[in-house]
């Protein structure tokens, strides 16, 4: 009786390896693309020692230019300005199917309050939720 003898090797490839490394990179890039700072406009915003604990889906930031007395407003940190009157729809549009409606104010210091209560007037109207973001003490 003769018996064989098997050396061949095994040509198969374990992947299990390269799935780990791509899954630890999808949570690395997933947790570091939210600490990205979602307000992409320079804006000076003013002190504050309360930090809210919710957390607003849409933007509304709002620019002082004083030395030609306007204001812009932007929403999402959108580099484009958008016409106070153009904001009412952009955010009943965003919002509308959120089960908590709230978005937030970025207001630069020098920015008039009557502007940022304009703001929490539509707030106000559609029943959102509005949180005022500053900066930490």
């Amino acid at each position: 009786m003769k018996i064989k003898r098997s050396t061949r090797t095994d040509a198969a490839f374990s992947m299990s390896s390269m799935t780990d490394i791509v899954f630890l990179l999808l949570i690395f890039f997933l947790v570091t693309s939210t600490l990205v700072n979602p307000n992409a406009l320079k804006l000076l915003l003013p002190k504050s020692t309360g930090q809210v604990a919710a957390k607003a889906t849409v933007s509304v930031s709002i620019k002082h230019y004083p030395e030609q007395g306007t204001v812009s407003y932007h929403i999402n940190g959108n580099q484009m300005p958008v016409r106070f009157s153009e904001i009412e729809p952009a955010l009943g549009e965003m919002l509308q199917d959120e089960d908590d409606p709230t978005f937030s104010i970025y207001a630069d210091e020098t920015v008039p309050v009557k502007e940022v209560v304009a703001l929490m007037n539509i707030a106000k109207k559609a029943h959102y939720k509005v949180i005022m973001a500053t900066s930490p003490e």
